[in-house]
Parts: structure tokens; sequence; C-alpha cells
């Protein structure tokens, strides 16, 4: 399977693991939104839909309020946007966020 335009990875920085279940809405340029849930290694590679990686402004929004009140632990977050631009033309672009109930730290990694 070909890679996604767009993929993220999300570590549990508190138990140092994956972030399983956590909901992701991507949105695209255009103002599409395409959601998708963290699989046991906590990545994204699907969208449930094809796009191509063009110019412009994009965001993701982890939804971690569930996944932290799931494992008991209150958190500052309930939701993390995080937008990015692509000024240009790539084939991927990913996004990891290392995750904690009351912090996080992102990257445009490889």
């Amino acid at each position: 399977m070909e890679r996604a335009a767009v993929t993220t990875h999300i570590l549990d920085l508190e138990s140092g693991s994956p972030a399983a279940g956590i909901l992701v809405v991507l949105t695209l340029p255009d103002g599409v939104e395409l959601q998708s849930t963290t699989d046991s290694d906590g990545r994204i590679e699907a969208w449930g839909r094809e796009f191509r990686l063009i110019q412009g402004d994009y965001q993701l929004t982890f939804e971690v309020g569930d996944y932290f009140q799931a494992r008991s632990l209150h958190s500052f977050y309930q939701s993390i946007p995080v937008a990015f631009r692509v000024d240009g033309m790539r084939e991927h672009c990913h996004v990891p966020l290392l995750l904690s109930p009351f912090g996080y730290s992102t990257y445009r990694g490889s």
C-alpha cells in the first residue's frame, strides 16, 4: 500500500508507548476534513481517501481528551490543533506528536 500524503505517529511520553485509539482530524487547504484513528502502534497512515499534497495550509487536530479519560488521567488538553504549511510540492509530510497530560511537542518528521 502506498503511503498517504500526510501521516502521523503519537507517542505517549508518560507511559513510554504508542498512543492507540486517538481520533485525528486532518483539514485540507480547501477545508475538507478527513478523520482517522491511531492504530495499535499509534500511527495513522491512511485517511480513507487518497489526495495529493499541494501547497497550502493544513491542520491536524488530535482529539486526546477521551484517550486520557480512558486511562483515568487528568489532562490539561482535550484537543490539540497542529497547523502547518506546505510551501512546495512534496509527496509526503509526516507530523509526529509526543504527548503527555500537561504538554506536547511536534515536529516535521520524515
